[in-house]
């Protein structure tokens, strides 16, 4: 399955263009390390070990093929460590359809084919849930140590992918309290760093707008990527850790018998002399991931609905108390939960538990297949650089003014012929603080003598032409331009194209001249 994951999400990588997220990566990760370190010291300081990776990765290139690749191959981690989770809490079954849906979901093929640290930080949470369990489950010294490290891992892959943490506090008990508290801690301690840098520089989120609780409604689209998908998902995956929950008193039935009944045999989906399975922490099905703990079924259902709810919970409280910070990227970390539990729900039906998985994910497919399409066409980055360059029809003499500096790095990316004259470009490399470039502030100056200008700016029409949030079209307008063509790239906020040509001149209105009147002069 992990194989699988890792196709499907790469399948996307070559069809959609690259929009400035991506574009942002090829920026910081372009620049030597001392380049690299100024940038996070102003922004972005929380993506700085994303960043060092790809800093190295694109000494092969650039291609987008190229750049995605690390996301795909991190799908395809998360999807073996979820199948794997699935196995040890439940079932082999569970974590195979676990990982199949995880597999299936639009928003896997959306991180999975995308050049940041979301699929990254998906797979480092499955990972220390995996590691957790592990050690929960036989601790030794090693195993906390590869959870202590899986920890850190979360903390530096994305800044949020932390609030999936607090869901391991349901599987804190007496005996291993104090080693995980230390693993926690140890591990944690890269967030607490990259939190006060993310702190610092909230500033460069400033563009996120505050959020209500109506947010909650859409959490299964975001998680899933579909509206479909995800309410049906979000259904079979809380039965899933209502089937978690009951796992305790149907295996303290099975100790306390010494021997399972036809009836629990069916239910978990167990042959007769399945030997395996009778070892406490074995690799069969059924019962042989529970562990010998009164109520640890219970407590992975709570960790499972902890790890599904509570990053949307907190990033919102994030939002009301601290500054704005509500993004539907920034909870993909919860996708993997939201697989996990419906897979547990469904090998855990009484009869027929591989046909119901099946119709599962078919259903699940179906239902996501519009999404699944969206996001690997050429748009499905929603800033369809490409489609810009198509619009733009460039004659001599043309120039070009970018409502947003750093759309430039786009088109830099893209062109393949000749483009209008950057007229207010001033440099070839990008600021040292951020993403824009140094530009004239003299838009009319740099207009001198031309009488066509493209501008390109982020947002749609009435943004450019009718608000003032891109201050670069009005000092067009001010330089004597009006527009003549304008296009939007249909999707929201998208690219807007227009083409501006120099206002005829207006001759002075002429004064007509008072003839005086001839007079006979008489006698």
């Amino acid at each position: 399955m992990a194989l699988v994951a890792g196709a499907v999400a790469f399948s996307g990588t070559g069809a959609a263009t690259l929009n400035g997220d991506e574009l942002a990566t090829i920026s910081a990760a372009s620049r030597s390390l001392a380049g690299l370190w100024e940038l996070a010291r102003n922004i972005d300081g929380h993506f700085l070990p994303y960043y060092l990776f790809m800093h190295f990765w694109i000494k092969v290139g650039t291609a987008e093929l190229w750049l995605r690749l690390p996301s795909a191959v991190a799908i395809g981690v998360a999807a073996w460590f979820l199948a794997d989770l699935g196995r040890r809490l439940h079932s082999v079954r569970a974590g195979v359809i676990g990982a199949a849906l995880f597999a299936i979901l639009p928003s896997v093929s959306y991180y999975g084919a995308f050049a940041r640290s979301y699929a990254f930080a998906a797979a480092a949470v499955v990972f220390s849930f995996w590691a957790l369990r592990r050690a929960v489950e036989r601790p030794s010294g090693r195993r906390w140590v590869a959870y202590g490290v899986a920890v850190a891992l979360v903390c530096c892959t994305h800044l949020f992918a932390v609030l999936a943490l607090p869901a391991h506090l349901a599987l804190a008990r007496r005996g291993v309290l104090v080693r995980m508290a230390v693993a926690l801690g140890i591990g944690g301690l890269p967030a607490v760093v990259l939190g006060l840098v993310g702190f610092g520089e909230r500033h460069a989120i400033s563009w996120i707008p505050q959020r209500g609780p109506e947010v909650w409604l859409k959490f299964p689209k975001m998680a899933a990527g579909s509206t479909g998908a995800g309410v049906l998902l979000f259904a079979v995956a809380l039965a899933g850790a209502v089937v978690l929950w009951k796992s305790t008193a149907g295996r303290d039935q099975v100790r306390d018998d010494g021997s399972r009944s036809a009836g629990a045999r069916q239910a978990w989906g167990l042959g007769d002399g399945s030997a395996r399975a009778e070892r406490v922490g074995g690799e069969g099905d059924g019962f042989a991931g529970l562990d010998p703990v009164a109520g640890e079924g219970g407590r992975w259902a709570v960790a499972g609905v902890g790890w599904l709810v509570l990053p949307p919970l907190l990033l919102l409280a994030v939002s009301q108390l601290v500054t704005p910070a509500y993004v539907d990227r920034y909870l993909f970390v919860t996708a993997p939960a939201l697989a996990l539990l419906a897979g547990v729900a469904v090998a855990g039906v009484p009869r027929f538990p591989v046909p119901a998985g099946v119709a599962l994910v078919l259903v699940g497919g179906l239902l996501a297949a519009s999404e699944h399409v969206t996001v690997r066409e050429e748009n499905g980055r929603f800033e369809n650089i490409p489609w810009a360059l198509r619009v733009v029809k460039a004659e001599p003499e043309d120039a070009i003014v970018y409502g947003q500096s750093q759309l430039r790095a786009g088109f830099d990316y893209y062109a393949d012929a000749a483009m209008p004259d950057d007229v207010l470009k001033t440099g070839d490399m990008p600021d040292a603080d951020g993403f824009g470039y140094p530009e004239r502030s003299e838009v009319a100056a740099a207009l001198k003598g031309r009488d066509r200008v493209w501008v390109v700016w982020r947002g749609t029409k009435q943004a450019g032409l009718q608000g003032d949030s891109v201050p670069r079209v009005a000092q067009v307008r001010q330089a004597g331009f009006e527009p003549v063509s304008v296009k939007h790239s249909a999707d929201l906020p998208g690219l807007t194209v227009a083409l501006f040509e120099r206002k005829p001149e207006r001759k002075p209105a002429r004064t007509p001249t008072r003839t005086p009147t001839r007079t006979s002069a008489r006698k």
